[in-house]
């Protein structure tokens, strides 16, 4: 496990403990290099859900890609972190089948940042709808008025 403060790819466990009421191990290491302290949290995968592609491909679902568009979205906006986080490495264990479509996914994230922030759920639905124009703006944001 790399040391997330020197780089450093030896370290030691110091304590070890079940976390996520089982699902994960939490271990607290210690760098044997620069001598600091990180949490690591590891989680049994069987398999993981597999994202079927607009094009047919399939890939393994990343939590990162997921919470790296969701940040993007509500960058500068109320909305907590942990939340976005929560939402995005939770997601997996949510949908509960082997594989889901990628669109799938972008509509529940909108429904996800819905409730939460306008201009979020404004932001990530320009990209998730691929808006072209400034229309497509416009007519979504009447959209949210009209629900209002």
């Amino acid at each position: 496990m790399k040391c997330p403060y020197c780089g450093a790819a030896d370290s030691k466990v110091v304590n070890s403990r079940s976390s996520d009421d089982g699902g994960a191990i939490r271990r607290r290491r210690e760098c044997l290099s620069c001598a600091r302290r990180f949490t690591t949290y590891e989680r049994a995968q069987l398999e993981p859900l597999m994202v079927v592609k607009r094009g047919g491909l399939r890939q393994a679902f990343n939590p990162d890609k997921l919470l790296r568009g969701l940040t993007l979205a509500s960058e500068k906006r109320p909305i907590p972190p942990e939340t976005l986080r929560a939402f995005a490495y939770g997601f997996e264990d949510e949908v509960g089948a082997p594989e889901i479509e990628s669109g799938e996914i972008g509509k529940r994230a909108m429904n996800f940042l819905r409730p939460l922030d306008d201009v979020a759920y404004i932001r990530f639905a320009s990209v998730y709808r691929e808006f072209d124009s400034l229309e497509r703006f416009i007519e979504e944001i009447r959209g949210l008025k009209d629900e209002a």
